[in-house]
């Protein structure tokens, strides 16, 4: 008997298992489970947000580069980077340099965060000869506009008395003019994609410092200052570089940092999911597969848009493959993903649970819930 071709597809399920530890929790409980051969591929996956950059390096079998960087408060740390030098392609995430994992609670502030950092390991990458860099923009701790990611590439941003900017979104009201004449040279020969599931404007109420700032620890009286300083640099941008990106979705991802990449860099931002997809040749393995089951922490009525169970199961589509979605709790209006490709959801919580206590048994509660999936696929009527 040919062996049933699973394919193993899940995000992260955040605070409790990354993509791969839950893909292989189901595979456990589909062996317990399934009453026929089966051959299992597991192919983690990521749609921009936590673990993109992890599902990539793996997916690129890229090794891991270590570079001492400046933390978001200028302090010297040691962050990573995956590097593909059959490739010559880098995968950065922001967050290992600039993220706000990095900072204790009280030190959060960004008025004064930088990304000088993630501009360090995007120069190590240049010196490595790559020719592409895959840039992750989640978990960030700044709303500089990506100027301290730029101050590391040599772009210099001078106030009026032509001194250079003390790093941090705050001081970005005193700038008076961009320098570009130094920039990194190299960065003309490398093709920047940025892998996002952000899509905020640089500004106003849907901007980065109103959506983000509060959870980077921006006090209610200090967000004028910071959203009209962000307002300035973007003035300044159009006056010199004379291109206006503030309005583009992606534009303030990472506290601006989109806006950085899009002005000065020409980088492409990128639908996270579709770019995982592509890396890891989703396609080229659905074709062949019997069944999908993907998931990820929660599926609810946003989960159509944009996220990795429904861009998993657009991929399934075309070969009227079934797809099976395992997520840690089903919300609201969840129903939508019916009409997007999935054909059942199931919830691995089967009684009322602490988070602490969910978070922590997530991958036997995963590994419960496949084993009685395969059980239940392996019934004959």
């Amino acid at each position: 008997m040919k062996p049933f071709n699973i394919i193993i597809a899940p995000d992260s399920f955040k605070e409790s298992m990354s993509a791969r530890q839950a893909a292989e929790a189901i595979q456990r409980g589909f062996e317990k489970g399934f009453k026929q051969p089966a051959q299992y591929t597991i192919i983690p996956m990521a749609d921009g947000g936590e673990g993109t950059t992890d599902v990539l390096i793996e997916a690129l079998s890229a090794s891991l580069q270590t570079v001492e960087v400046k933390d978001p408060l200028n302090r010297l740390i040691k962050a990573q980077y995956g590097l593909s030098t059959s490739k010559q392609t880098a995968v950065i995430e922001l967050a290992a340099a600039s993220g706000l994992d990095l900072l204790t609670e009280s030190e959060r502030d960004p008025r004064h965060t930088t990304t000088f950092g993630t501009g360090q390991l995007i120069l190590d990458a240049l010196n490595h000869d790559v020719k592409r860099i895959i840039l992750g923009l989640g978990g960030s701790a700044t709303n500089d506009g990506g100027v301290g990611m730029l101050q590391a590439l040599d772009v210099r941003f001078l106030d009026a008395q032509n001194k250079p900017l003390p790093l941090g979104g705050v001081h970005l009201s005193e700038l008076a003019t961009i320098d570009t004449t130094l920039m990194d040279p190299r960065l003309a020969d490398v093709e920047i994609t940025v892998a996002s599931d952000v899509s905020n404007p640089l500004l106003g109420e849907r901007g980065a410092t109103a959506v983000y700032g509060p959870q980077k620890g921006l006090n209610a009286q200090d967000f004028t200052r910071l959203e009209d300083a962000l307002s300035h640099y973007h003035d300044i941008i159009e006056q010199q570089l004379h291109i206006s990106v503030k309005d583009r979705p992606g534009a303030g991802a990472a506290g601006g940092t989109g806006t950085a990449l899009l002005a000065f860099l020409d980088a492409t931002l990128s639908n996270g999911i579709e770019l995982v997809l592509e890396e890891t040749q989703f396609v080229h393995h659905v074709a062949k597969a019997d069944l999908v089951i993907t998931g990820e922490g929660r599926i609810d009525s946003q989960t159509i848009f944009g996220k990795t169970p429904i861009g998993v199961a657009k991929s399934a589509q075309p070969f009227h493959c079934p797809v099976i979605a395992i997520c840690g709790s089903i919300g609201t209006g969840y129903e939508a993903v019916y009409q997007h490709g999935i054909d059942s959801v199931f919830s691995i919580l089967n009684a009322p649970t602490e988070l602490k206590d969910a978070l922590l048994s997530g991958p036997q509660f995963i590994e419960n819930t496949a084993e009685n999936i395969a059980r239940l696929l392996s019934l004959k009527f």
